[in-house]
Order: structure tokens, then sequence, then C-alpha cells
């Protein structure tokens, strides 16, 4: 059908989708109507998506009775609703999701090609297999996208079919490549070479123009080239240059996406040519061609039911499900199915899907509702590449094994129904009584607790979630946390997140918390209640947190479930004790940063001049009033002590705080003009007129090079220009800005006019260059520091004639002068206030400052601009997002925490990686804990060989050493991060030593806690006899603080040395600290603990070893 234009994008409502979508994107999906057929938990997850994300209309069409086997995935579905159509009962809280989208039910009508018409996307769910098959054939002859999705179990496929011309015009969403070239050579094809230190990420068959390109603009200017790549730094274009000048400096490589058109099957022939499947398990590349025959086998058993699902559990049901398998396998040759693949492990896939197609999981909803909302997001927008056509999905290993009995998968008549038929009562009842810590109620933390309450964790008598997060609600948070409405915005995210929650499910045993996880909040969650909890599920938004909880997990031994998103990209990682690294073991490299030289003046990128930008911003508009009103309000002694630690700063902090407060203070709105004037011309004149004073475009370096090449741009300055937007919009929000500061009125509404009168009356004085100003080049700041470097991290030491003490003189005679004007104006400091600004990139009106700002110093240098919706993305650093890929996480996640809670091995755990855009998707088993060996005797070493040593209802890891049975029966510890030794009771240091030499046969040497020493062979012999009587606590005198809910505590002794020629490292899990080598040998860390805290034993702990 035809779309008609969208109206205005509501940018508050979408910001962080925009990044995903685009604008173009953005545009197309509102102006799109999709239909929905199928209202289980599957449809209801897709229609959450798409409406979240901001379709024109969604339309709901499904009759079906609500019966308890929704309740466990239909989360808009409750008790009351048992007996009304599915669509009725969900349309008036899904409506309620986004004001912007037109929700509606309609179930009167036929699936007619007149009805489906009014539609530009059709999505089935759980179709039978012949209406899926007549709607198709209408859709494909009219021109709708389709798209049709089945999930039973943990068993789900997505089937798209966009027409014969679906145009993408963006296959895969990542920004448009974009470096600087370095050489380009006169040759055909010709061969450019970008930067060394800047890939190009280009593919082979991308397209690309070069702009700038000196000495070959009349050849290379205005064309756009397919490239061939050689290597991630060069590339071959389709041009021939052999006739152009030679390449000098200056050229800019722009990737240039080009639309690319697909053309789909329709389902009638795509079923029995379904060409190449989209695998989601490289592991399972078998299942796929399975899965193909033995939904159509379902689908057969089905329509020789009654349209019936096969009782779960069913033998018998199951084998006939696998004779129709076999038959649809034989009448599609293109699936390469011979009778053996359905023996063995093909025969337990098949028959595992009719057992439990009966059930619908949220997990598995929740998964295969963000790959199908994103297909429809792709149908509506034409941005990324949909599916091709098939996708199967199974998480087998997540299921019982062996099988429970049919008894156990009976249905009892309970919102659970579902998930009984799928697991089974004991599993079932495992998973209400677990107690789990959901860290961040934001977009991933909404969707997990959304998850416990459909699978009913925490819910039974010993179960219970704790949720906690100090963030409070936003605008933007509402397109992707869909707990929250607009009613809720300034409220806390927990606080409303478990509201909502108790709203799916009454019976959920919720906590919830107000507070940020980490040291300072010890006293709330301490050893009570981490000993109190069976896992953690992070829905964190940065690394610092990230670690800190996984540090936690790791002392306390507990199961962490740590899942992130980017965009489309979404990433799972599942941690079980003793079985897994944990999610600190590996780190991804720092963030690299911007050289001060290279933003100062050689900037050859727009991230450079918006961080310069946003540098400027947070000096002038922040720093400045903060260091004037520090002044203001502190004595003159105060204030001459806080200035001594800024030694390297505090002349130029001392004449920005004399220019706010003396020599450019505005008394009204037009000085703040005239101001805002003399600072574009300092910085996008006279600054850069100085620095090519300094460095003349023609000069070259002692090697004879260019010194204007590579890397470093030469500059042009600007002339001031108020017909140019970018200029007038600087001075507008500069004004506007140091009006605030200075609580005056200012003018943002003012027309251009009013301002350009304005500054026609402002002086700008003539530019004059100063001869020996010193400006840093890049080459001199990588000596400077290598020469650092090499001084062990020490500054070099100051030259004669640096003038030290004319720094300290100067800046004598501004404080001297500061306070004079301070006593005389200012009151002594009372009364008198600068208002700093904090930069806030949702603020409009800061980011107009930013942008311009930005986009004029890349016009010094030539670098391509930045709109305001790029600047806000890379200046306030905003991580991307959308519903989709948040909600396919959460599933994932919530499917491993099926497997942690039933003890499986370490091979049927999955990590997982996603792009939605590609799409791709990646899984692998999680790396086991690395392992390090501890030769030792003792009591230890006889009960860990006699198999009587378990640890977290384990074995220890021992192996006989190669040497020292005459020693008494030596032996390996292969211990990881996750051992520890616990030592109980208050003892006495004299006893810590014997209890070692008792224990482990080792000669205790050194012993220290934080940055003390408590014992060590080489302290003073007095001190050591004292020490031996005392108790360690004394001793060692940990944080008095206590753990809420009791007074016990855990004294971690970070650092442990015995005399063994061998090393380990240590890792002190109560603190998080990485100890540093020694020559002589650390042990795994030790915690004292009080007599065993009466608190609920995980399940993981008690059962662990028993279930593997």
């Amino acid at each position: 059908m035809a779309s008609e234009p969208a109206s205005e994008i509501d940018e508050g409502l979408y910001s962080r989708q925009l990044y995903v979508m685009g604008r173009e994107g953005q545009a197309k999906m509102a102006a799109s109507n999709v239909l929905i057929v199928g209202l289980n938990g599957l449809g209801v997850e897709i229609a959450k998506n798409v409406i979240l994300a901001g379709v024109k209309s969604v339309t709901l069409w499904d009759p079906t009775p609500t019966t308890w086997l929704d309740l466990s995935a239909q989360f808009y579905l409750s008790e009351s609703d048992l007996g009304a159509p599915r669509a009725q009962a969900s349309v008036a809280r899904l409506a309620e999701l986004n004001p912007y989208v037109a929700v509606a039910a309609r179930s009167g009508e036929a699936l007619s090609v007149e009805f489906l018409g009014e539609f530009s996307t059709v999505v089935m769910v759980n179709a039978p297999l012949e209406t899926q098959l007549e709607v198709n054939d209408l859709c494909h002859t009219s021109n709708i996208c389709f798209v049709a999705c089945e999930v039973g179990g943990v068993f789900g496929s997505v089937f798209c079919d966009f027409g014969d011309a679906h145009t993408v015009t963006d296959k895969n969403g990542e920004p448009n490549a974009s470096c600087l070239v370095a050489a380009i050579t006169q040759a055909n094809p010709a061969l450019v070479t970008v930067l060394d230190d800047t890939r190009h990420n280009l593919e082979s068959g991308d397209c690309v123009t070069l702009d700038g390109a000196g000495g070959m603009e009349g050849t290379l200017t205005g064309r756009t080239f397919t490239v061939k790549v050689v290597d991630p730094y060069s590339f071959e274009i389709d041009c021939d240059t052999t006739a152009a000048g030679p390449y000098t400096t200056g050229g800019y490589m722009n990737q240039v996406k080009v639309p690319e058109t697909m053309k789909f099957k329709p389902l009638r022939s795509s079923l029995a040519d379904p060409g190449d499947f989209l695998l989601s398990d490289f592991a399972k590349f078998d299942h796929p061609p399975l899965l193909h025959a033995a939904f159509q086998g379902l689908h057969a058993w089905k329509a020789k039911h009654g349209g019936a699902l096969p009782i779960p559990g069913d033998e018998q049901a199951a084998l006939q499900v696998l004779e129709e398998a076999k038959k649809a396998a034989a009448q599609c040759s293109a699936l390469g199915l011979g009778p053996d693949a359905f023996e063995g492990k093909g025969a337990d896939l098949v028959k595992a899907l009719s057992q439990t197609a009966a059930g619908v999981l949220g997990s598995m909803c929740a998964l295969l509702g963000g790959v199908a909302g994103q297909e429809v997001l792709k149908a509506s927008s034409g941005k990324f590449t949909p599916i091709n056509q098939w996708f199967y999905f199974d998480a087998v290993e997540c299921l019982p094994s062996p099988r429970p009995s049919a008894e156990q998968v009976t249905p009892m008549g309970c919102r659970y129904d579902s998930q009984l038929v799928v697991f089974g009562r004991e599993v079932h009842a495992r998973i209400c009584d677990l107690r789990y810590f959901v860290v961040g109620a934001g977009a991933i933390g909404c969707e997990m607790v959304k998850n416990f309450a459909l699978m009913g964790l925490g819910c039974g008598p010993e179960g219970q979630v704790i949720i906690t997060d100090m963030d409070t609600i936003e605008r933007s948070n509402l397109s992707r946390q869909f707990l929250f409405r607009s009613s809720d915005i300034g409220r806390s995210k927990a606080a409303a997140a478990s509201s909502a929650a108790l709203a799916l499910n009454p019976n959920l045993n919720l906590t919830t918390h107000e507070s940020r996880v980490g040291p300072e909040t010890e006293g709330l969650f301490g050893d009570v209640f981490w000993e109190g909890i069976d896992g953690v599920a992070n829905a964190l938004d940065n690394i610092e947190a990230r670690l800190y909880v996984d540090q936690r997990c790791l002392f306390y031994q507990k199961p962490l479930l740590e899942s992130g998103t980017l965009g489309t990209k979404g990433n799972t990682q599942v941690v079980a004790p003793f079985l897994t690294e944990n999610y600190g073991a590996t780190r991804d490299p720092p963030e690299k940063s911007i050289p001060v030289c290279t933003l100062k003046n050689f900037p050859n990128q727009i991230e450079h001049t918006l961080q310069w930008a946003r540098d400027w911003f947070e000096g002038g508009f922040k720093q400045t009033p903060e260091d004037a009103n520090k002044f203001l309000n502190s004595s003159t002694e105060e204030f001459q002590a806080s200035l001594q630690a800024q030694q390297n700063t505090k002349l130029d902090t001392l004449r920005r705080i004399r220019e706010s407060l003396v020599a450019s203070r505005p008394k009204n709105f037009d000085e703040c003009i005239a101001h805002a004037r003399l600072a574009f011309q300092e910085s996008f004149h006279n600054s850069i007129a100085q620095l090519l004073h300094n460095f003349p475009v023609d000069q070259v370096t002692s090697t004879g090079q260019p010194f204007w090449s590579g890397s470093k741009r030469p500059p042009a300055p600007l002339d001031f220009d108020p017909a140019d937007p970018d200029h007038l919009m600087y001075v507008k929000s500069f004004a506007n800005l140091r009006a605030l500061n200075y609580g005056l009125e200012g003018e943002a509404h003012w027309d251009d006019e009013k301002f350009k009168l304005k500054l026609a009356q402002v002086e700008v004085p003539a530019f004059k260059p100063k001869d020996g100003v010193k400006i840093q080049t890049p080459e001199e700041a990588e000596a400077e520091a290598k020469a650092k470097e090499a001084a062990g991290g020490a500054a070099a030491a100051p030259e004669a004639g640096d003038g030290l003490m004319d720094v300290d003189q100067q800046c004598a005679e501004i404080v001297a002068a500061l306070t004079a004007v301070k006593q005389a104006e200012f009151s002594g400091g009372h009364g008198f206030k600068v208002t700093p600004v904090e930069f806030d990139k949702d603020v409009d009106e800061h980011m107009q400052f930013v942008t311009s700002c930005s986009n004029l110093r890349a016009r010094n240098y030539k670098i391509p601009e930045a709109d305001l919706h790029r600047s806000r993305l890379i200046a306030g650093k905003i991580i991307p997002a959308i519903a989709t890929t948040t909600a396919l996480v959460a599933g994932l996640v919530c499917l491993e925490l099926f497997k942690v809670a039933q003890g499986k091995p370490l091979e049927e755990l999955k990590n997982g990686f996603v792009n939605l855009a590609v799409p791709v998707f990646a899984f692998s088993e999680p790396q086991p804990p690395a392992k390090t060996q501890a030769r030792v005797t003792g009591r230890f070493a006889h009960e860990a060989q006699a198999g009587k040593l378990v640890k977290a209802g384990r074995p220890v890891d021992v192996s006989p050493a190669a040497e020292g049975a005459e020693e008494g029966g030596a032996v390996l510890w292969n211990w990881t991060a996750w051992d520890k030794v616990d030592v109980t009771g208050d003892l006495t240091l004299k006893e810590l030593v014997a209890h070692f030499t008792d224990e482990f046969g080792l000669e205790l040497t050194m012993l220290s806690h934080g940055v003390s020493i408590l014992f060590s062979f080489f302290q003073n012999k007095k001190k050591t006899k004292e020490r031996m009587p005392m108790k360690l606590t004394e001793v060692g005198t940990p944080p008095k603080k206590k753990s809420k809910g009791g007074g016990a505590f855990c004294f971690c002794l970070g650092e442990v040395c015995f005399l063994e020629e061998w090393h380990a490292p240590l890792l002190a899990g109560c603190t998080g600290w990485h100890m540093r080598a020694c020559r002589r040998h650390f042990f795994p860390y030790f915690l004292l603990a009080p007599p065993p805290l009466k608190t609920k034993q995980s399940w993981f702990q008690k059962n662990h070893n028993k279930t593997r």
C-alpha cells in the first residue's frame, strides 16, 4: 500500500534509536502500517518492539481465546483474561507504549487481499502452514512484505519474503568509513594508501569518494569509485590516474553507501527450495535442515488432528511427527537429508520439538521477538540486510536430561503451564525458589525483570528478585524501556520497574533499592546479602561497575549473567563458578586517547574538533565559573594553597579568573554578544594565523619533507561572516551561555537581524603575530613522552631560564589585584556568584554551541563537517540503542539461566554475539578458568588425595606432585580465581602461622593487609613477638563497616608469601585487587570469617557437583 508522509520525528523520544535507524529510516517507519496475526507470547513481543520503534500503525488480528498456556509468555494477558480473544485483551496495554502509533484490534475481517492491502508489512505468528501459504501468496503478488515466525518449546523459526525487488539502502548500518589519504599512485588502477595509524575498514565492492586530493583534484573530485581491497591500509579504485599530476597532500577517503536490491521467493517455493539458512550457531550447522523438515512435520501432524499440538511428553505423537518430518525431507531434495539424518541425535531433535511445542516460553519469545521485530523494521525502513530467507533457532541444550516424565510435564491449570510442559515441575520449582540480584533497571533490566516475572523466578517461598538502580527515568528511555510510561518520568527506575513487574505477576517477591553497587554501598550489599543470593543478572552500562560486580561474584562464588548492546549488536556471557572464567579475566584494550597537541593545533578528524569544542565548553562555561566561585568563597590563604596543587596550570587559572571577574565581566547581553564575537576571532582566526606564522605552509622539516604533510593539515583562518549560519549560530549560542553564567537575560530567540545589528557595532582588533610563541608538534610530543617514560614517569627537569620565578611573581600580582577587586566590588566575595553550566548532550542549546564550534574549527582545517545529530552522538558519547536488540539479549540471558539453575556442564553453556543488522549470530562455549599449580603437603594434601576435600560442592582439583612423596605425599593443587582458603574464627597471628604449616606444609614468611605488612621474616623481632599473640582483626585493623542485617564481616588478607621456589598470581576477591608478582610464592587469597552465617545456601552450591 502507499505510505503517507511521516510527521516530524520526536528526537526527545527516539534520540537513541535514531542513531540505529537513521533519520531516513525512522521517517519511513513512521509511514508504515503493520498487521500482526497471532498474539501469543511471540506476537506480543513483536508488537511491543515495533510499537516502541515508532511505525505509523499496528493492527492486531487474533480471535483465539486466552488459555493458561498463554500466560507464561504473553505479558499483557492475565488470569482475568482467560477465555477472552487475545488481540482484544492486549490492545489497550500495547497502545500505551507509544502515543505516536495507532494500535487497533480487528478480528472480524477475513484475511482477504482487500484487508491485507491496507498494510505495508504482514506478520504471521504460529499460524497454520496452509494459512501462511495463502496469505503469503496474496502478499507476494501485492508487493506487501511478509514475515512468518513460529515458536514452540526451545525451538523457533523466522521466514521473510519482501518481494521481488526490495531495496536495501544501508546493508550493515556501520558509520561510513572516512580517513586521511597518505598516497595515491599514478597507475591504472590507482592504488590508494591511507595513514598507517588508521585502517580503512572497507570491503571489496564498496564505493568511495576522494575529496581534496592535492595534485589530482581534476581527475578524482566529484566521482565515486568502486573499491578492491588490497590490505587493511590500501585499496585499488577503478580509475586511471596515469595522466594525473602526482598526489601531494590533503585528501580524504569517504565511503558512500550504494543501495542494493534483493529478490525473495514466496513461501510456497521456498519451502521446497529454502536455499542457504541463516545459521544461529555454527556448532549446530546440521540443525536448520532438520528443523525445516521437523516444523513441516509438526504442521502435517496438526492438520491431521484438528490443529491441536501434540500432548506434552507424548512419545507416540513424537514418533508420528518424526515420520511426517521424514516425508517432508523426502519431498525437499534441496535439504540433502537422507533417512540416516533422522536417527540418533536427529531423531531426538525432532521428538524434542514435538514433545515441547505446546509450551511457549517468555525467553524464547523475547529472543525471536527481537529477531522478527527487527525484520519488520527492515521491511518498513529499507535499512539493514533482511534474513534471506530462513532462520531457525534452538536451545535444545536447555532441556532437562533425562527428559521429565509425562506426569512432570502435564499442565496444572496455572500461569506457568507453558514452562511446566517444557522443563517439568522439578526444574520449575527450582526456578521459583531462586534469589536473583538484577543490577540496573534500564532497557536490559526491564526486559530481564519482565522475563523473570513470566518465568516465576523469585515467586516461590524461598525466592526473591532484588532490583537496584540509582538513575531516574528520562523521556529518551521510553522508546526501549517498555515498563516505563510518560507519567514515570523523573521517577526511580528501580521503583517503576518493580511496580510494572508486579502488575505482570503479583506473586513476584520483589525488593527494590535505589543505590549504586560499589565499594561505598558495601554496608548495604555486604556479606549477608551476597551469601543469601543465588546469582546476579547484570544490566549495566559501564565497565567499571561490571568489573566490581564481577569481583563480588568471584569472591562469593555466585553465577553472573552478563550482557550488553550497542545498536543492533548484542552480546551475552555466562559466568558459572568453577566452570568458566570470570568476566574480568579478559578485557578490551583501553580506548585510544587523542594527543593534546593534535587537539590544540593539528586536528585531522571531526572527532578531534568535537573534543576540542567539548573541552572549550567545559573550560569556558563550567571550569572558569567554578574557579571564580572558589576564589570568591575562599580566603586568600586557602585559595593560594589550592593553587599549589596545580603548578603547571595555576597561571592560566588565575588569568581566566581575572578575565571572568574583571576584564570581561559582562553587564548586559550586548556585552555577551561582543565577547562571543571576539572569541570567534581568537579561536578561528588569530590562533590559526599565529600557527601559520610559526609554521608557514611551505615550511620543510630538517629532513627536507614538507612540514604540513601526513596527518598534519595546513589550516586557513576564517573571516567572520554574519551571513554564514554556522558563524551566527556560534555567536548566538556562545552569548546565551555566557549570559546564563552571569545571570543575565539571554535572547536565544532573537531574530538574526538583531544579532547582526549588534555584531556590526563590535570593534575587533587587527591580528598581530607574536614571536617566540612555543607550539609543540606531534613529533615533539612523542619524543617528550618517550623521554618521560625512560625517566620512569617523572617529568623532565626544567631548564635554566624557564621563568619559574616569573610565573610565581605573576601569580602573586594577579592574586593581589583580584583580592583588592574582591573586597571593593564583591563585598569580600559575598552576594555574587558565577553560575557554571554543566554540559548536557540532550540540551539543544549546548549542542548548538559544540556543533558550530566544532564545524568552524573543521572548516579551518578542511575536515568534513558533522551536523548536530551526528555531533551529539560523538560529543555526547551516546550509545545507540533499540528495543529489538535489548529483547533478544535478555532472552538469551534467561536461556542461560535455565542451564545454570540445572547445573549444566561447561560444554552446554553458551556465550553469544549477535548483529541484527547484517544479520549474524555467533555462539561459543565459555572459556574455563585459568589454572595455576601450587605444591602443598600437610592435611590438605592428605584429604585432597583421599577425595575428602570438597569446596563449594565439588572435589578440590589436585594431582600428584612429581617429587615429594618422601615428604609426606605432596600434591599439586590446580587452583583458579574461584578458589579460596577459608579460615573460620578470629585467630591469633601465631595460630594462623601454625595453620598454614599444619594444613599446607608451608612456612609463612610475609602477610599483608591493604598497604600494611602484618608479618614478615625481615620484620623487627620484638614487633613480631608482640604481634604473635594478637588477634588478626587487631593486627590488621579492618574497616569498621557492618553488613546490613548483621555485624559479621569478612577480613580478606591481601598477600600471603611462603618459602617456596615457585610463583602463583593472587586475586583478592574481596577487594578486586590484583597482587603484584613476587620471587617467593603467592597463595590463593584466604578469608578470615566468623562462624558460618545462618543464611540460605544457594542451590548451585549445594547441588553443582551431583548434577554434573
